[in-house]
């Protein structure tokens, strides 16, 4: 192994070079990064309409071409999806990234290009390896096979011309054959289209195998190592796996999950790296293993901008470039890319944390925040109150979201619901509730002054729900697996109020 470790080292060493010199060169790398999309794209219908041709700064392109969300740009997308060629992007799209987030029912069908499968996805995840090899260089990662979880695809009902499905399915079914030698499972399972029967079909077939690593979501992994573990009848995965050591997971936080992994997985040598990859691109890698933030990848063929969080529902709002971003503030992403999207407002909120070179956290979405009293608590608020009082009061979470509880005549003041499904309960639920209040104001001073001796907002109300209520909750709205997520934060009660209405309908089915 030493001396595959050496040669896998070797080839890399380019690459991790390369990747140093984001920390110099940031702003000539974007800017020809930009420079090259606009080029590729100057004949398609967008980039005529828009003078791709004759831009020649940043300032031009910002000027020239507007802002955009999916809606604006649907219809030239459906066209694509019937296969009209040289609109977006050129040539024919095959591929698209069927997505509808977490704040709209409505399917989002993002377009994924040849380009953008082998510039930015394909190597974000060989720069994981490369980076993953640079910081453990004795790894025997590859001396077995990683088990990836993902999605579905299908004939999309609009053409016979255009595949649909994930974004993780997209990429296995366009994996090189290659690679069926170090994945499993088999491709064949790993498209079932069925959660429930693809991780049973995963179980009889991975836990014959030497997995050495694991990829995907870490909402829906815990669902099948639970299972193999019922399977199995073992108590904790190395008892499966004796040789697995890392997990590769995005698309999530993995705060109110890390517990729970240290649980089943009990080694302190199981290494845990993060990947911010959404369907509209691969953008970022914890490069860092004790640090919590990401590295953003700047040579993938996406330009990035950013608005400032909170500035972004105006009409054409203000963007400004990588170069000029400053830590700590919260931002908009914005990003043109090499499938097609220009000037795309992903959703996705984020703040730097260093500038040499650019890492940052993901701090939340655009649509999800409470804002009902003027306390503008976003995704990252919630996430580090909940961890400080995990820890403080040795609960582990299995899932949570929260929402307001508006005024009304029996509720004179505003309150934040959390609906909590708790797999290890706090030793006191009101000392869990009182430090995730106390950590909220310390996070976020509107908060802090809504809650100033109650005038606004009374303490938050926190309802443990009944195991598997978040499951079936996203089971009924058919988001099962694949990239699906629960939302944490609503400024409404649109998700609260079903999920109460399955942990009620729980309860009384046990109580029969």
């Amino acid at each position: 192994m030493a001396i595959v470790n050496s040669i896998i080292n070797w080839i890399n060493y380019k690459r991790i070079y390369e990747i140093e010199l984001y920390r110099e060169h940031a702003r000539e790398i974007q800017e020809e990064v930009l420079f090259n999309l606009l080029n590729t794209a100057k004949g398609t219908e967008w980039g005529e309409k828009y003078h791709y041709s004759t831009t020649k700064s940043w300032e031009e392109y910002r000027v020239n071409v507007p802002v955009s969300r999916y809606e604006m740009i649907e219809p030239l997308i459906n066209r694509m999806i019937q296969g009209d060629k040289n609109v977006l992007w050129p040539g024919v799209m095959k591929w698209f990234a069927k997505s509808s987030g977490t704040t709209n029912a409505k399917s989002k069908f993002i377009p994924v290009s040849k380009e953008s499968l082998d510039d930015c996805h394909f190597r974000g995840g060989k720069d994981v390896l490369a980076i993953y090899y640079r910081n453990y260089p004795e790894a025997s990662l590859l001396s077995g096979k990683s088990l990836t979880l993902g999605g579905s695809h299908q004939m999309t009902n609009m053409s016979n011309k255009a595949y649909y499905g994930d974004l993780s399915a997209i990429m296995i079914e366009n994996l090189p054959f290659w690679t069926d030698f170090h994945r499993t499972p088999p491709t064949e399972i790993a498209l079932i289209p069925e959660f429930e029967e693809k991780i049973a079909q995963i179980t009889k077939t991975a836990i014959n195998e030497n997995v050495t690593s694991l990829a995907g979501v870490p909402s829906w992994f815990l669902v099948l190592l639970r299972y193999i573990l019922q399977y199995t009848g073992k108590s904790n995965i190395l008892e499966v796996w004796p040789n697995l050591e890392l997990f590769i997971h995005g698309g999530v936080s993995f705060e109110p999950y890390r517990e729970q992994y240290k649980r089943i997985i009990p080694s302190e040598k199981m290494n845990y790296m993060e990947t911010y990859n959404a369907s509209e691109g691969f953008f970022a890698i914890q490069d860092d293993p004790s640090a919590n933030d990401l590295l953003l990848m700047l040579d993938y063929g996406v330009f990035y901008e950013f608005i400032v969080a909170g500035c972004t529902e105006v009409e054409n709002p203000v963007t400004i470039p990588l170069w000029e971003v400053e830590t700590g503030v919260n931002y908009a992403m914005v990003i043109s890319t090499n499938g097609g999207l220009w000037r795309y407002m992903i959703g996705d909120t984020v703040t730097f944390t260093s500038k040499n070179p650019y890492k940052l956290r993901i701090t939340g979405r655009t649509k999800h925040f409470i804002n009902a009293f003027g306390e503008e608590i976003i995704i990252d608020n919630a996430e580090r109150a909940i961890k400080t009082a995990c820890q403080a009061t040795g609960a582990i979470i299995s899932d949570y979201t929260a929402g307001p509880i508006f005024m009304s005549e029996m509720q004179t003041k505003g309150a934040h619901q959390w609906l909590i499904e708790f797999n290890t309960p706090p030793d006191e639920m009101d000392k869990f509730t009182t430090i995730v209040d106390k950590e909220l104001q310390k996070l976020n001073s509107d908060y802090e002054a809504k809650r100033y001796k109650s005038a606004t907002l009374e303490m938050p109300h926190i309802l443990a729900v009944a195991e598997g209520t978040f499951l079936e909750w996203m089971r009924e709205r058919g988001k099962v697996g694949g990239q699906n997520k629960v939302p944490r934060l609503s400024n409404n009660r649109e998700y609260l109020d079903g999920l109460i209405r399955i942990h009620e309908n729980i309860i009384n089915k046990s109580t029969r």
